[in-house]
């Protein structure tokens, strides 16, 4: 199939790049509807930032943000595809039961132990995603021996654990976590690295729009610039 796009819409005030953008749900939907028209195949909604040093998001507030934003932008635009990004298993089950369709969970199901259950019983596609540790610590010094084989390694042990947990192989979707867990030379050894990563067989998610390694490698500070590196 051919590559897609995935738009992410921040509902926080703390994301890395577009933190407070969109503090209410007229915004939120104006900005959903932009990228659908742009080319945006999916939004992705997060109610909770995972910018590195970023805490923990109550569920019920991550409901409070997310939902009236999903139902919204599902009310308006039928046939986009609708992306939930938890690790809460409580907050999926709110987001889909208000439209989404898919379950983005940077923990790859290790979070909460019920989110697996949860894709499973929603037949909802799953994003299962590479990370160190928490966004807490996950930058404290990141080492690897060799990057591109252990993400490899990681991501074919959730995908094995995800199918017993009753997730169809063909809802399984992979992520690297570009930036979560890596240094500059990580980020790009992954992104070199990416026919190891498509011959895993799952399709492959990679979200490396606006990061600090754009940044770095063409001398940006303000992520708001870092378009042309990100395209």
């Amino acid at each position: 199939d051919p590559p897609v796009v995935m738009g992410v819409l921040n509902v926080t005030p703390d994301s890395f790049s577009d933190g407070g953008s969109f503090p209410d749900v007229e915004s939120a939907v104006a900005r959903a509807d932009q990228m659908v028209r742009d080319g945006a195949a999916i939004i992705d909604v997060g109610p909770e930032s995972t910018r590195p040093g970023a805490g923990a998001v109550p569920d019920d507030e991550q409901i409070r943000r997310a939902v009236p934003v999903i139902r919204a932008i599902r009310q308006r635009q039928p046939d986009v595809g609708l992306s939930i990004d938890t690790q809460s298993a409580v907050v999926a089950r709110a987001a889909l039961e208000a439209g989404a369709d898919w379950i983005n969970d940077v923990s790859a199901l290790r979070t909460d132990p019920n989110m697996a259950r949860l894709a499973a019983y929603a037949g909802a596609p799953v994003v299962l995603m590479h990370m160190l540790g928490t966004p807490r610590t996950m930058q404290t010094d990141p080492t690897y021996v060799d990057v591109v084989r252990e993400v490899v390694d990681f991501l074919e042990e959730r995908i094995a654990f995800a199918a017993s947990a009753g997730i169809a192989l063909d809802r399984i979707v992979i992520d690297p976590g570009i930036g979560f867990g890596k240094t500059v030379e990580h980020n790009l050894a992954l992104l070199a690295g990416l026919n190891v990563l498509t011959a895993i067989g799952p399709p492959v998610l990679i979200g490396a729009s606006r990061k600090s390694f754009i940044g770095r490698v063409l001398g940006v500070e303000d992520p708001r610039d870092r378009l042309s590196g990100s395209l």
